[in-house]
């Protein structure tokens, strides 16, 4: 029975870390930084990459935000702040931003994961030219 109960435990800690891995953050966002302000999609327009960045948005992204970018996943409704709907035509430097760094930070105090070191850039770029073709 206490084997039961642990393994319960453990599933409900589990749950609730990948329910919160991913959380809110604003649609329009403060400036971008100056190590991001400017940066162009190397792949705008690249069906190949669009491909590739809806792979990596199905496995990393839609559970919060939702498949067609809405904002509306699945795990949405148990996180505060909300995901931010990502079909409003963000900037490609914004996102870029936003994918790398994650929304740890003021002002947005989310829980979005990081993905710079994790992703590459060209990744990074895969997911951005995905949302920007929703």
């Amino acid at each position: 029975m206490k084997k039961y109960l642990f393994v319960f435990v453990a599933l409900m800690v589990l749950g609730t870390l990948i329910l919160t891995s991913c959380g809110s953050d604003s649609a329009e966002g403060p400036a971008v930084p100056a190590a991001y302000a400017g940066k162009e999609n190397p792949f705008s327009g690249d069906a190949a990459a669009v491909e590739a960045g809806k792979k990596l948005y199905e496995a990393r992204c839609a559970s919060c935000h939702g498949n067609t970018g809405g904002g509306d996943g699945p795990a949405a409704a148990s996180l505060d702040p909300k995901p931010s709907a990502l079909n409003q035509g963000q900037a490609a430097d914004y996102l870029f931003y936003r994918i790398s760094e994650g929304g740890g930070m003021a002002p947005f105090n989310s829980s979005m994961p990081a993905s710079k070191g994790i992703l590459s850039d060209d990744e990074i770029w895969q997911l951005v030219t995905y949302i920007q073709s929703f």
